[in-house]
């Protein structure tokens, strides 16, 4: 598999590859935005060419790449039935969810389909 071109600041944080072989390789884009709602952190990923991460993408940055994020609580783009959504806490690599009027960091993905 080959690994795609990173822009500057870009970190690569491996790929998915579902049963039926299709799949992506995740980049995290450079920078971390503040805390801020849900709502406005899915915004922000969208305004520079992202999305937020899922749930299994968050648990790959915990497990291959802690070094890249702060030691907190990051936003993913995943809700819940109830209108809740998932994060992902960078101390234990726990995910919890909570109302998208709280607040959270968030960082933004890029996605190649391979």
């Amino acid at each position: 598999m080959q690994l795609p071109e990173l822009k500057d600041g870009e970190t690569y944080a491996g790929a998915i590859i579902n049963p039926d072989g299709t799949g992506h390789h995740i980049i995290v884009l450079p920078g971390d935005h503040n805390d801020a709602t849900w709502d406005a952190q899915m915004e922000w990923a969208k305004s520079i060419g992202g999305d937020l991460p899922d749930r299994v993408e968050q648990a790959m940055f915990y497990k291959h790449i802690p070094e890249r994020f702060q030691k907190d609580w990051y936003w993913s783009n995943t809700q819940r039935e109830s209108g809740s959504a998932w994060y992902q806490y960078f101390v234990n690599g726990h995910q919890y969810w909570d109302y998208p009027y709280g607040k959270c960091r968030a960082v933004a993905v890029r996605r190649i389909a391979i």
